[in-house]
Order: C-alpha cells, then sequence, then structure tokens
C-alpha cells in the first residue's frame, strides 16, 4: 500500500518524491510507504483551502451536517476493517480501536447534528427600536495536528467541529499513523466531500518540516494541536506572537483515589483499564494510584494479581498491546530506572518484553512501584507508558492535595462508597475530568474534553462546547428607528 497527500480533491505525491514507510510496532511488518511532504505541498494545500473557504462558508450549515452524518454511516459500515488496520497500525487491542473507531462514528453524528442547531441568541437592546442578534462565524483555515494513539477518534473531534463552522482544514496527522487518517478523508470523500474540493486537505510527513510549515503560514487562522506539552508550548508560543487562535491538548498526570471504604476490586478494575490499557498511551492514562494506608497492602497484593494475569502480544489476540515505538520503550525504560534510583519500590514489571513473539515489536512489561512520594519524578513526569505507582495517604484532604499537586490538570478520580467524600473530591479535584467509582479514562463525545494548568490553554474538545474552539461570536444590532421616525413624518 502506498499513501498519497489529499490536496485541493486531488489524491498526490509530494513534490518531493521522497516517503517513509509505516510498520507494525508489534512484529516490525512493513504495512504502507508513506508521501513524504514539504513546506510547498503545505503551502499548496493552505492556498487550495483558503480559496474553498469562500464557497463553503456559505454552504447552509444542515447542508454541512448531512455530510458527516453521512460520514458516520460510512465508518459504520467499515469499522471493523479499519479498526483491524488501527491495530496494526499503532498497536492497541482489537476491543479498544473498535472503541476508538465508534467514537469517530459517535462525533461525526454529534457534531452533525449540530449542523441544524449552532445556536446563537438574541439580546434584548437597552435602546428602542432595536434588535440584536449573536451568531457563530467561520474563523477560516484550520490548520489540525493530530496524535498517534486515537488515531481515528481525535482527528473527528477536530474535523468535524471545524467543518460545521464553516472552516476549511489542513490535516496533519502522526508520522505513525497516516493510514488511519487516510481511511476518515475517504469516508468524508465518499460523503459528499468530494464535490467541495480544498475544503479538507491531508499532508503528510512530520512535525519538523509538515507541522512548522502549518505553524509558520499566515493564511492558517487557527491551530488545533493534540501531543505533547512541550510542542504545545511551542505552538501557544508562535501563535501569541501573531496572534493566531490556538487549541491545545497535551499531556496529563492522571490519577486514582483509593479510599479506606472503597470496594478493592472495583479499584483494581478501574486501575488495570486506565493504567494498563492502550499500553498507558492515553493522555487520560492513570499514572498515580493515591491509596488509603489501612487497604494498601491488600490493594498491593490485588493489583499484583491482576498485572500477573495480562497477556501481552500482538492487539488482535492480547490484552496488552506493544508501545508505540522503540525510542518511546527506551523512554519508558529510563523512567523505571529513574524511579528506582529515587527509592521506589517496585512490586511487578519494569523490564522490556523479549520472550518469544514479542521479540520482535516494542513491548514493554505492565510496571507498577509502591512506597512512593508524591514528587518523585516518576510521580511527577508523564510516563505515557504501562507504568504506574502507589502513594500512600491518611485522610481525604491529603489525597486531593497529592492529586492535585502536579503541572497537568487532565483527569482524575475517586474509589469509595461515602457519598460525602465523593462530593468533596468532585468540588475540591481541580481536573478538567473527575469520576466517581470509575477510572480515569471513558469520556463521552457529548461531555467536553481538556483539562486545567498544563494539559490544555481553556478550550475543550467534545461536546457542543468545541465549536467555540472554530468559531467567533459576531454581535449584529438591527437599528430600525428611521423606519419610526419616517413614519412619524409621514403621519404629520
Amino acid at each position: 500500500m502506498h499513501l498519497k497527500n489529499y490536496i485541493n480533491g486531488v489524491w498526490k505525491d509530494s513534490v518531493t518524491g521522497r516517503t517513509f514507510e509505516d510498520h507494525d510496532p508489534a512484529n516490525g511488518d512493513l504495512l504502507a510507504t508513506v508521501t513524504l511532504s514539504s513546506a510547498a505541498d503545505v503551502n499548496e494545500a493552505v492556498s487550495a483551502a483558503k480559496k474553498a473557504q469562500q464557497q463553503w462558508r456559505l454552504v447552509p450549515a444542515p447542508v454541512k451536517g448531512d455530510i458527516l452524518m453521512k460520514a458516520s454511516r460510512i465508518l459504520e459500515e467499515r469499522k471493523e476493517d479499519i479498526a483491524r488496520e488501527l491495530t496494526c497500525e499503532m498497536g492497541k487491542v482489537i476491543a479498544e480501536a473498535r472503541g476508538d473507531v465508534q467514537e469517530a462514528i459517535d462525533m461525526f453524528n454529534l457534531i452533525g447534528g449540530e449542523g441544524r442547531r449552532l445556536r446563537g441568541e438574541t439580546v434584548p437592546s437597552e435602546m428602542p427600536n432595536k434588535t440584536i442578534y449573536v451568531v457563530r462565524d467561520p474563523i477560516g483555515v484550520c490548520g489540525l495536528i493530530t496524535p498517534w494513539n486515537f488515531p481515528t477518534a481525535i482527528p473527528t473531534w477536530k474535523i468535524a467541529p471545524a467543518l460545521v463552522c464553516g472552516n476549511t482544514v489542513v490535516v496533519k496527522p502522526a508520522t505513525e499513523t497516516p493510514r488511519c487518517m487516510v481511511r476518515i478523508f475517504e469516508a468524508l470523500i465518499d460523503a459528499g466531500l468530494k464535490d467541495y474540493p480544498g475544503v479538507i486537505n491531508l499532508v503528510l510527513g512530520g512535525g519538523g518540516e509538515v507541522g512548522e510549515a502549518i505553524l509558520a503560514s499566515k493564511d492558517i487562522s487557527m491551530i488545533s494541536f493534540t501531543g505533547s506539552t512541550d510542542v504545545g508550548r511551542r505552538i501557544a508560543t508562535v501563535c501569541g506572537e501573531t496572534l493566531k487562535r490556538s487549541s491545545l491538548e497535551m499531556g496529563g498526570k492522571n490519577a486514582i483515589i483509593v479510599m479506606d471504604d472503597a470496594d478493592l476490586h472495583l479499584a483494581v478494575d478501574s486501575v488495570i483499564w486506565s493504567a494498563y490499557g492502550t499500553t498507558g498511551q492515553r493522555c487520560t492514562a492513570c499514572s498515580r494510584l493515591i491509596v488509603h494506608r489501612k487497604v494498601k497492602a491488600e490493594f498491593e497484593k490485588l493489583m499484583i494479581e491482576a498485572i500477573s494475569k495480562l497477556k501481552l502480544g500482538h492487539g488482535l489476540k492480547s490484552d496488552v498491546g506493544p508501545v508505540i515505538n522503540m525510542g518511546a520503550r527506551r523512554k519508558i525504560d529510563e523512567y523505571v530506572q529513574i524511579g528506582k534510583n529515587e527509592g521506589a519500590k517496585l512490586l511487578v514489571g519494569g523490564e522490556n518484553a523479549t520472550e518469544g513473539e514479542l521479540a520482535k515489536g516494542s513491548f514493554y512489561k505492565p510496571t507498577l512501584f509502591t512506597d512512593c512520594t508524591p514528587n518523585m519524578r516518576i510521580c511527577q513526569e508523564e510516563i505515557f507508558g504501562p507504568v504506574a505507582t502507589i502513594i500512600p495517604f491518611d485522610t481525604l484532604e491529603e489525597a486531593i492535595q497529592i492529586n492535585n499537586n502536579t503541572a497537568f490538570g487532565l483527569s482524575s478520580a475517586i474509589i469509595t462508597n461515602n457519598v460525602n467524600d465523593a462530593m468533596v473530591a468532585a468540588r475540591d479535584i481541580t481536573t478538567g475530568l473527575v469520576y466517581i467509582n470509575a477510572g480515569t479514562i471513558g469520556a463521552e463525545v457529548s461531555t467536553p474534553f481538556g483539562g486545567t494548568r498544563g494539559t490544555g490553554n481553556g478550550h475543550r474538545e467534545g461536546g457542543v462546547q468545541v465549536l467555540d474552539a472554530f468559531s467567533e461570536w459576531k454581535t449584529v444590532t438591527f437599528d430600525f428607528s428611521g423606519h419610526v421616525q419616517k413614519a412619524q413624518i409621514d403621519n404629520k
């Protein structure tokens, strides 16, 4: 398979003639060759998007919404094939891959429905014979930079609201997952966007050249980015200097608080799914377990038993897949060594998985540390792998303080049977997402998604709230007092 750019309604190779390879992280198999783009390709895509936006903004919003909902139905028909391709390209297990595609289906449906709403408001004027109403206006061309860990879901979080608000897009997916983005584009094209060349544009390649060209383009009015905090900080800096809008979704260092009255089996199930699902490669992954001292020993015993039952292997036939590449695996192992040097006690895992077929891929054993302190690096810095740390506490107030004491603020959870404790935690935890008696993952498309502090810059994805990031509010004041004055003159 060979993957190409999609610019101005045409699938085409980069002007560079260069390519890169797309591999299965579980076994190294070659999946596709991919065109490797340059700034020239980005400029061509931006030019097409800028021209197309003048027509697209005038297309009735219900028509735009209908295209998105048709794309949703197309993805539904192709769901299993795309999910299996996703597992091979990114590594997550097949059940999670199906969920990834389902989220894309749901997001196109949700935002497609907004095409028949896009509600503004009317406001009573303080002056006579005036009417005021507020409507949404498109921003222009949006540059969308998406990650590899949710290669079908997250692109739809950005593409759908951008399009329904009347914007056009230039999209750069992660180099690790170009095929998944091609599948999203195919659905949109088949849903009707083939008749609107230039509205959606796909440029494949690396962040150093393609991403920087998108960021530097004067004709791109908005950047939506999901990825690392370091890259997000750079995007925020450049956009700040040029007064370009940016919507940033970055890292997390999420925690589950386990109270002394908690159902420990529920707590363990929540942690296993949150910490080791997607091999820990989620911005919402739980990497800190804040556990009451009274139940710490029993909780550790149950966790070790549960982790020992997890089967590593290719995502089509296992519980835990590979991490995205060997570089990621090296970083994870470096953090494990840091944890040991800091004095954390390793309970299980902590090494590369290289037995048998696992030797062909980038596998790391699910890892659990205990007797950690809140300020250890492994409890403060995002590892983005299957590593969790246990931090003991004595009071709810202490647990909440530990929970909030990070540079990030995305997701938190508490496991308790005490409704009062649950309500205090929901009130005092300072993250964008809070779960009661569930893990830190599982956000639904109809709710706003995002975090505080170093996790984001105030915008939200998901829910109808995402429309605010992709539109401008316009206030229209209609003064009809001249008509009244004319009528008075005529009556005289």
